[in-house]
């Protein structure tokens, strides 16, 4: 089920401009309890910019097949601002 979800959701993230930086299906926990088997992380341009990837039609459609496929977290996290931005 989740080779489906990506070959689905792969387009919709290029579209959108996303692109994932990582994706570990064996994380190193230091501290406490990680959710899952697997980590993802995605990068946009901006948080509106993965809210909008997030509420697309064609990203919708992709994350049915997630839903089905496995128990999963998404959020959104802001990233790091350097002193020049």
């Amino acid at each position: 089920g989740m080779r489906a979800y990506s070959r689905a959701a792969g387009p919709s993230l290029s579209e959108s401009g996303g692109t994932a930086l990582a994706v570990d299906r064996q994380p190193e926990i230091l501290e406490g309890e990680w959710p899952g088997s697997q980590t993802v992380v995605l990068e946009f341009e901006s948080v509106e910019a993965a809210r909008a990837w997030y509420k697309s039609d064609a990203y919708q459609a992709a994350a049915k097949l997630r839903h089905a496929a496995a128990e999963t977290n998404a959020v959104i996290v802001t990233g790091l601002q350097t002193p020049n931005e």
